[in-house]
């Protein structure tokens, strides 16, 4: 009786035995393939960033060539659109970029002491004091270190003290894949400067 007992558990325990192998194979394939499917979704997702970076640039250059550059409100209004979005926040599948990061800047194109034409990025301190003096001064001027003549965008985080423009580290969307210290490309669109907000009547200045 004890032998037939014997002879009936022993496929039992190799059956549990081999169901436990089973359960430890399919948990591996299955971490195996979510990460797989993740990473290729979070590449699907850097390359869309990559490309629609580029587009948020332009809008935001189209847009700033015709806004009035000391309407806080309509820049703020300018970087949000460039994001496609009317209010503060992130870009659509593109946490951590936010409206803050769009940097909007200003350009001359002063003439060196040797004749060459260069475009050179204005300091604040220097930028006219509303767009009808932009407009009179590029009349006397055009070449003047005063004069807008281009606007710059570029995505990127800012050192408000250096002036500096460093490109944004990219964060995943699966925070359990693993990735490559990667950064965002510092996307760039140098635009002509076009009516900056100009209107005839308006006034020299605040």
């Amino acid at each position: 009786m004890s032998a037939n007992n014997h002879t009936r558990r022993a496929p039992q325990r190799r059956h549990r035995a081999q169901y436990g192998v089973y359960v430890v194979e399919f948990a591996f394939i299955v971490l195996v393939f979510l990460t797989f499917m993740f990473s290729v979704i979070e590449m699907a997702r850097f390359v869309y960033l990559w490309n629609t970076l580029q587009e948020v640039t332009r809008r935001a250059a189209t847009a700033a060539a015709k806004t009035d550059f000391t309407n806080v409100s309509a820049m703020n209004l300018v970087r949000q659109q460039a994001i496609f979005r009317n209010s503060q926040g992130a870009l659509v599948l593109g946490d951590p970029v936010t409206d803050a990061h769009i940097r909007i800047e200003y350009m001359s194109l002063a003439r060196a002491p040797d004749g060459k034409l260069t475009r050179t990025a204005m300091p604040p301190v220097l930028l006219p004091l509303s767009p009808t003096l932009n407009q009179v001064g590029c009349m006397a001027d055009p070449n003047s270190s005063s004069c807008i003549r281009f606007v710059r965008v570029r995505v990127c985080t800012s050192d408000s003290a250096a002036g500096d423009c460093h490109p944004i580290p990219y964060v995943p969307m699966m925070p359990l894949v693993p990735t490559l210290s990667l950064t965002l490309p510092l996307s760039t669109t140098i635009a002509k400067a076009e009516s900056l907000g100009y209107e005839p009547g308006q006034s020299l200045g605040p």
